[in-house]
């Protein structure tokens, strides 16, 4: 079972979609947590997006990414373009991945594309797995 960290700014929106998606879509496969360059508090509107699709986000919690050890996790996906931010011992797992998605936060109606946009990407990972 590969160990998933997304990691996105603030763990409010985006990594908290990934978050949500991995452990629905890859239950099994992966062992998923979500983290930020600082914590902050799960977006509403990232709660209501993934409700629409019937996942319920409300439990997640923000994190900080110092609150955890690199050597933990095989799999980083960084979600918002903030790898450069990483250190090095974070991008050098065996697998990295920056996916510089917009923030929903910052433009409230873009949450439902975000969403999918997430979703593709997740399923596409989970499948890469299954290979």
């Amino acid at each position: 079972m590969k160990r998933v960290m997304f990691v996105c700014k603030k763990n409010s929106a985006r990594s908290q979609m990934a978050e949500g998606f991995a452990k629905t879509l890859g239950s099994g496969l992966v062992e998923v947590t979500s983290s930020g360059l600082e914590a902050s508090l799960v977006n509403p509107g990232a709660i209501e997006a993934m409700l629409a699709v019937g996942i319920d986000i409300n439990h997640q919690t923000s994190k900080a990414l110092a609150d955890f050890k690199p050597e933990d996790f095989d799999i980083v996906i960084s979600l918002c373009g903030c790898g450069v931010n990483l250190p090095p011992e974070w991008v050098t797992r065996e697998v990295f991945e920056d996916w510089q998605l917009d923030d929903p936060a910052e433009q409230p109606k873009i949450f439902p594309r975000v969403r999918d946009e997430v979703k593709e990407r997740v399923i596409h990972l989970i499948e890469s797995l299954k290979q």
